[in-house]
Order: structure tokens, then C-alpha cells, then sequence
């Protein structure tokens, strides 16, 4: 784990081929998210996930649209499932086919955004 804190990691280009973390490297990861961030899974593959409810639908898409523009920045794109007060983000890196160091600075991200937005549920 690099000693820059997450958020303020860039995500590497999956093109040249990337791996998927080892448990121990996941772990840590894991530890240094939210509480809100599992392990889940996505298409058959292991994925990161958070649900975070809002008050209203109006918060729902505007955190889904900070989430995108997270994406675009990184160019790192999460599956994002939403609805009128609720929405769950899922990082994966569908190249490696599980999660990378990619998928937990962009969760991290994710999070700082919360911290520093009226957004947060």
C-alpha cells in the first residue's frame, strides 16, 4: 500500500494488463475505506460495493453524477445501481476480473466526496 492516502492516487491503465489484488493487499485496502465497502460480487466476479441511502431522489442523482464524473477523471467505470432515495456502487476491474488497487482508490474517492459534500446520507 503506497504511503498517499488513496483519494489522492491516480488509477493505471488496465490495458497493459493488471492484476487482481491478493487477499493480504485487499485486506488492507478494505481497511483503509469506509465501513460502508464489502466484498461482493458482480457478473461472477469479485467486486467492491457500497449502498447509501439518501433523503430524496434529487441527492440520489447528484451523487451519481459525482460518481461519473470520479469515473471520468480516472477513467475507471463502476456499475452503478440506483433508485428514488438509494444507490450501490460496485468497483471491479473487469480486465483483471476481481479488484484491483484501481477499484479502492476510486472507492476512496468515493468516499472523500462524502466527507466534503452536502451529499452525504
Amino acid at each position: 500500500m503506497s504511503e498517499v492516502a488513496l483519494h489522492q492516487q491516480r488509477c493505471v491503465a488496465c490495458e497493459g494488463g493488471i492484476a487482481p489484488l491478493d487477499q493480504p493487499a485487499l485486506k488492507a485496502g478494505l481497511n483503509a475505506l469506509a465501513e460502508c465497502w464489502h466484498v461482493d460480487t458482480l457478473d461472477q466476479s469479485p467486486a467492491l460495493s457500497a449502498r447509501f441511502s439518501f433523503r430524496n431522489y434529487y441527492q440520489v442523482t447528484a451523487f451519481v453524477n459525482a460518481v461519473a464524473w470520479i469515473a471520468h477523471q480516472e477513467n475507471h467505470h463502476p456499475d452503478i445501481h440506483f433508485g428514488y432515495r438509494a444507490c450501490t456502487v460496485y468497483w471491479t476491474t473487469h480486465a483483471a476480473s476481481g479488484i484491483t488497487q484501481n477499484d479502492l482508490i476510486c472507492a476512496a474517492k468515493v468516499d472523500a466526496l462524502l466527507r466534503t459534500e452536502e451529499l452525504a446520507p
